[in-house]
């Protein structure tokens, strides 16, 4: 699956709720659910082949949510909240899933299940459990994941504007989060890798359970979003709308199934009223440098009920979450001062003060010049009206890279309409695109990529690329 695995690195994780034809269009033309489809559950067994198709299930709601594929998906309810993919034969080799068949609670573009607690501000958010059962066949490529949707505003009928929030449980066949490899995490007491990235109008993070799992059983969400919050993925002042569990698909998916799902969420206290955040790190201090890193230690902090986790800043911007007292911070230019500073962090979310800061100078290069980038466009997929494309960055220099900029002209009348991974402007037929906050330091010899959606009437040429590094 190594080539399917390097196609998922950079794609795009929203337009899912648009069907293949209109996958050009902005997220703000989201698909909207027609509440004509919705099937109530009065009989045992409820079965939908309709690419869109819903079934009601008491206070959830289960969405077919084929958007990127007409081979056939068929999905049965057969009670409770348990449903099962029983037709499916996906065979796509990269780029997004074909689907993501999934139970949700609260307001999905608008569909709002009964009873479901939500909205509730994240600031507010006192409680979010969930338990999840689920079948996972031994071939295919997919992913086994929650999608929690934050909103700046209580309620919307469209593309959420804050933050996706991922949580894999488990995934086969090679396939990766939108985004990067950003750090790891210890939160709701399982050890993640997270990935993060930007899209046009919202976030998005990604935790991955390390060693996977078929089932969790009463998952501290809460943990999880509090988490978000603390590396700046998530305003504290935006909105938990919805939380969906289901499959992304790429190959196969037959078999896939929930045995039984559960998601509460409440405002107050109700996770045991731990309001109180753990001391301030002490004894920050830098113990090493090289040209490319600097290593740190501190003393622990102490709390009522226990420290799960170290956020390292450097400056403003989270470089790292670590369980212990010591950590490197790699990527970095050499003969730099960088300023770090430590908060500790526990279970329920309570985040310290910061600690006093130290600055670490990194060593000379030892007169590498480091400043050379080479830049590589493709054309992932192509419908004859639009196309998505990934480039990929690789760094031909002695020496990390501050930042990079990526700029071309195109032949014919291509127009980019999102990207991710990058901020990317055109003017007329030039291009321009340029590193974002998480992914401009790059290591000699090493490679990043983002990637980007388009639109075009005639050819779709292949440009020349140009790559500046700083």
């Amino acid at each position: 699956m190594t080539r399917l695995l390097a196609r998922l690195r950079t794609r795009p994780r929203r337009g899912r709720r648009l069907r293949p034809a209109l996958a050009a269009l902005t997220a703000a033309a989201a698909l909207l659910l027609p509440a004509a489809a919705i099937q109530p559950a009065h009989a045992a067994t409820v079965r939908t082949c309709d690419p869109q198709g819903v079934i009601a299930a008491g206070d959830y709601t289960i969405q077919a949510n084929e958007w990127n594929s007409t081979a056939q998906q068929c999905i049965t309810y057969t009670g409770g909240t348990a449903w099962s993919v029983d037709t499916a034969d996906f065979n796509l080799s990269g780029g997004a899933p074909a689907t993501y068949p999934s139970i949700f609670k609260g307001c999905h573009w608008g569909e709002c299940t009964p009873n479901s607690g939500l909205p509730i501000q994240v600031s507010k958010l006192g409680s979010a459990v969930s338990s999840w059962s689920t079948t996972q066949p031994a071939s295919g490529a997919y992913d086994v994941a929650y999608d929690l949707w934050i909103n700046s505003t209580p309620t919307t009928s469209g593309q959420p504007d804050g933050t996706e929030i991922m949580i894999w449980i488990n995934s086969r066949g090679g396939v990766q989060p939108f985004g990067g490899k950003t750090g790891t995490s210890s939160a709701a007491g399982h050890n993640w890798d997270v990935w993060t990235g930007q899209q046009t109008s919202w976030k998005i993070i990604s935790y991955v359970l390390q060693g996977g799992a078929t089932a969790v059983n009463n998952l501290d969400v809460k943990a999880l979003i509090a988490d978000a919050t603390n590396r700046g993925s998530v305003n504290p002042s935006h909105y938990l709308i919805d939380a969906e569990a289901g499959f992304e698909i790429w190959q196969g998916g037959q078999g896939l199934a929930t045995n039984s799902f559960s998601f509460s969420a409440s405002t107050g206290g109700s996770t045991g009223g731990d309001t109180q955040a753990p001391s301030t790190p002490a004894g920050l201090t830098v113990t090493g440098t090289t040209a490319s890193s600097a290593s740190l230690s501190w003393s622990p902090s102490t709390d009522n009920v226990g420290v799960t986790a170290y956020d390292v800043y450097r400056g403003g911007t989270l470089a790292g979450t670590t369980a212990g007292t010591s950590f490197t911070d790699t990527g970095l230019a050499a003969s730099t001062p960088y300023t770090y500073t430590v908060k500790a962090r526990d279970a329920a979310g309570n985040t310290s003060a910061a600690s006093a800061a130290v600055t670490a100078t990194t060593a000379a290069s030892g007169g590498g010049t480091g400043s050379g980038c080479t830049a590589t466009y493709t054309v992932a997929s192509d419908w004859g009206n639009g196309f998505t494309a990934d480039v990929t960055v690789t760094n031909k220099g002695s020496a990390p890279t501050h930042g990079w900029t990526v700029s071309w002209t195109y032949a014919g009348s291509q127009q980019v309409t999102n990207a991710w991974n990058a901020t990317v402007t055109q003017s007329g037929a030039s291009v321009s695109a340029a590193n974002l906050g998480y992914n401009g330091a790059i290591a000699p010899a090493a490679a990043t990529q983002f990637g980007f959606q388009g639109t075009y009437s005639g050819s779709n040429p292949v440009p020349t690329l140009t790559c500046t590094a700083s």
